[in-house]
């Protein structure tokens, strides 16, 4: 086509979603100065609703209609949910333009009397959650074994009335359509799952204008609607799913941002949603080669480590020792430390005149909730990191403020916190001897309340491990092993949370640091070593 069409035919589903995002693009079009109207297209995954999910999506089920209308000239152009695209266009067929990228969270909606706050997800043991992505059930099954998975077809308002309906107790769903419909969600629990932590779909999130090849005007109108850097990042999520030629039917989650100049990218994969799924995180200052690099390291013929050392107690049913299992690691877990309380009561006066309380480590929690608080109603809890977050939560809170899921440093993390609590009054129950790194961020205007709870003292008698790999959990684990022992051979060193991570480079070890400092971030590092 030499002209744009003086009327653009738009070819999309019928749902409200799908109507939403043609709506949207036809007001964008509208704003450079192109009309559109829209064709509603009935695809074979709108009539095949009694099919599971991962039977359909990313095989072309939701787009096969709509692309031969495009192919026979009866549209013009084609919005798609990117992620339900095939990896490659029909002959014929380009995406001219892709969208900016809605928050490509999942969430969880729970009834609120199913909703356990001391249990991760947030839902009652036991229940059941509806969702037919084999991506969701494969992380799902993972993160809560405990949980029943129930299939669950249909648009997004049918899924959220199964949920009224008490067709099962939650249910899994993208933000970014809740986002787009501006749904009211008030009636349920809503627990948001952070994107690193729980991987979502390739290209999740995003809108894709598909056109003929041969309409190189409407090409270059659409370059105004272009996002390139959207583009760049759902290209290397998309290539991931083309070189492992799974389609949806493999329990694939893959996510990657730009952050300071680098490329992030989160993986996770199953052969079947049953199977526990193998985790990956990754950066580069380019995604060249990179979708080949990330699928390497997911080969069938891959050697992992024999063995695992940790510096602390792993209990069975620990996410990070299943993530070992499955590969056929032996670990070895043990801390080279011993924590004792140096308080055993404090004046609750303190409480009273406290606004914040925020805590630097699991052990500052478990130790502080020994004192039995009388926490008031006004009092936020904040945390470092989504391990102290757990912890937290076994004790029946859930935190105010996770600085980890600002995806920032630590320093960026405490000058993020010093804005939120300004001008008020923050209690910092901790180690003795602890780094402040926190309090050297708050304004003059806030008060910091120091209460040093526990103290850390080196074990005397220190084994020395032979394990492929040693993992340490503290500066203080680091310092005790180190100050015996040397680094042998071939092991490799990760290390949990930077203080950690500088107290191994002092010690003379190399060292490789999780995305996060928690059972997800292990699990990524170990799986990714070379």
């Amino acid at each position: 086509m030499n002209t744009t069409p003086s009327n653009i035919v738009i070819g999309t589903r019928g749902s409200d979603l799908a109507l939403w995002q043609a709506n949207f693009i036809k007001s964008k079009l509208k704003k450079i100065g192109l009309s559109a109207e829209i064709k509603i297209i009935k695809t074979q995954g709108d009539k095949l609703s009694n099919i599971s999910f991962d039977k359909l999506e990313g095989k072309g089920f939701f787009t096969k209609e709509i692309e031969d209308e495009l192919l026979n000239g009866t549209i013009d152009l084609a919005i798609h949910s990117h992620k339900d695209l095939p990896t490659s266009n029909p002959p014929g067929l380009l995406i001219a333009a892709v969208s900016e990228r809605e928050d490509p969270a999942d969430l969880l909606l729970i009834l609120k009397d199913q909703v356990d706050i001391n249990q991760k997800l947030s839902i009652k043991s036991g229940k059941t959650v509806g969702t037919s992505s084999s991506r969701r059930k494969a992380q799902l099954r993972a993160l809560r074994p405990d949980l029943e998975v129930k299939d669950l077809r249909g648009n997004l308002q049918t899924r959220i009335q199964k949920l009224r309906d008490k067709y099962c107790h939650a249910i899994m769903v993208a933000k970014a359509g809740v986002l787009r419909l501006e749904m009211d969600l008030s009636e349920f629990y809503v627990e948001e799952l952070d994107p690193s932590e729980f991987v979502p779909a390739p290209a999740q999130g995003v809108l894709a204008l598909q056109i003929r090849e041969k309409d190189h005007v409407l090409f270059k109108e659409l370059q105004a609607l272009n996002h390139p850097e959207v583009a760049e990042q759902i290209a290397l999520e998309r290539k991931v799913l083309n070189l492992f030629d799974g389609g949806c039917h493999t329990p694939l989650g893959c996510y990657c941002r730009k952050h300071e100049n680098l490329f992030q990218v989160w993986t996770s994969r199953a052969s079947i949603d049953s199977e526990f799924p193998d985790r990956l995180f990754m950066q580069a200052e380019s995604t060249v080669g990179l979708a080949e690099k990330i699928v390497s390291k997911f080969a069938p013929t891959r050697k992992f480590p024999k063995t695992v050392f940790i510096t602390r107690f792993l209990p069975e049913n620990n996410y990070f020792r299943h993530a070992l299992k499955k590969h056929a690691i032996e670990v070895d877990a043990r801390s080279l430390i011993k924590t004792y309380p140096i308080i055993h009561k404090f004046d609750p006066f303190i409480l009273k005149q406290t606004d914040w309380i925020f805590f630097s480590s699991k052990n500052a929690i478990e130790y502080f909730f020994q004192l039995k608080p009388e926490l008031t109603e006004k009092t936020k809890l904040a945390v470092f990191g989504r391990s102290s977050e757990d912890t937290l939560r076994r004790m029946g809170r859930v935190p105010d403020f996770t600085g980890e899921r600002l995806g920032i440093d630590i320093t960026g993390i405490a000058k993020e916190f010093a804005k939120l609590a300004h001008g008020t009054t923050v209690l910092f129950p901790r180690a003795k001897d602890s780094l402040q790194t926190v309090q050297n961020e708050l304004t003059p205007e806030t008060k910091a309340i120091e209460l040093p709870i526990y103290e850390t003292v080196l074990e005397k008698q220190i084994e020395e491990s032979s394990a492929d790999v040693l993992i340490f959990t503290s500066p203080s684990n680091v310092e005790a092993y180190f100050s015996k022992h040397l680094l042998q051979s071939g092991q490799k060193v990760i290390c949990l949370g930077k203080s950690t991570g500088k107290k191994a480079a002092e010690m003379g070890a190399p060292y490789v640091l999780p995305y996060s400092p928690d059972d997800l971030g292990l699990a990524e590092a170990v799986f990714g070593l070379d």
